[in-house]
């Protein structure tokens, strides 16, 4: 692997994003480059008015709010631990679709190397991102670490 000066992970605010900030930090500690966390939120829920029949809409919603939630809570923690040894991190917040708005901010930072969770997708997952990791591998114009992580 050549230098990486510049680190973007990824989180969807899932438990599974966790090992890939974890693999994240650690790799900008071994090169000494910049990190960035992209926190991506999409609401995909957001279609309700557009006609959309989609089953249990409330029990998806609330699902995905809970799964936010606890993720969030366990990433904000570990960030913090590795920002009082002193490690700088930035993070962004951007809402959107998901694979454009990592394409858009891997190259808006442009990173070396952009680091993703990689994982069997449970029932809510699939349906909120269905094939995203796929369209980023394609588009991606930096390398890629895909952190393979068993689902909870």
């Amino acid at each position: 692997m050549h230098d990486m000066k510049k680190i973007l992970v990824v989180s969807k605010s899932t438990q599974e994003c966790k090992k890939a900030v974890h693999d994240g930090i650690s790799l900008a500690r071994s090169y000494n480059a910049d990190l960035t966390i992209l926190h991506v939120i999409y609401d995909p829920f957001a279609l309700k008015g557009e006609g959309m029949p989609i089953p249990h809409m409330a029990d998806f919603e609330d699902e995905l709010k809970g799964m936010m939630k606890s993720a969030k809570k366990d990433l904000d923690a570990m960030i913090k631990a590795e920002r009082a040894e002193g490690m700088h991190i930035k993070e962004i917040i951007r809402e959107g679709e998901p694979a454009k708005t990592i394409i858009k901010t891997v190259q808006e930072e442009n990173a070396d190397l952009m680091i993703m969770a990689a994982h069997e997708e449970n029932r809510l997952e699939h349906f909120l991102f269905s094939r995203d990791n796929y369209k980023i591998v394609r588009k991606m114009p930096c390398s890629i670490l895909l952190v393979k992580v068993e689902p909870y």
